[in-house]
């Protein structure tokens, strides 16, 4: 080997520095915060997502809270809507399978997913434009 060559595997500070000024870096941790029109965005797809249950607003709150704080109020809000709705709605599904009384189960459970539905889409609507919704009947279990 020669005098001025180094093997592969040594990296000196000197390479360390190229790769820096050549604009190299690594990922933050934190992740960047929304624009008004994200937050806004998010925070109407959590209510929106009534549709299908708990879970995207589950899934937005855990992801967008901390970082935009319109999302993280109506994601919040949404969750405590759904949450025990869905919970409820499984349950009558659930018991819409007993032989004799289960058709009752099986309408309410229609019932609670139509009212979900049109609150959610009624919210969504609402923090589209930019305005906070509040559910008029809501637990608000998580703070």
């Amino acid at each position: 080997m020669a005098q001025n060559q180094k093997p592969q595997g040594d990296r000196s500070s000197q390479d360390a520095r190229m790769d820096s000024s050549a604009g190299l870096r690594g990922s933050s941790a934190a992740a960047a915060p929304l624009t008004p029109a994200e937050d806004r965005r998010w925070a109407t797809l959590s209510h929106f997502g009534a549709l299908i249950g708990c879970l995207p607003s589950l899934a937005v709150y855990l992801v967008y809270r901390d970082r935009g704080p319109f999302t993280a109020q109506e994601s919040k809000e949404a969750l405590n809507f759904t949450l025990p709705l869905t919970v409820v709605m499984l349950a009558c599904y659930i018991l819409a399978l007993l032989p004799a009384i289960g058709w009752i189960f099986g309408i309410l459970a229609v019932l609670l997913w139509v009212y979900m539905t049109l609150s959610g889409l009624v919210a969504g609507i609402q923090c589209n434009k930019g305005r906070p919704y509040r559910y008029p009947l809501n637990l608000r279990l998580i703070h």
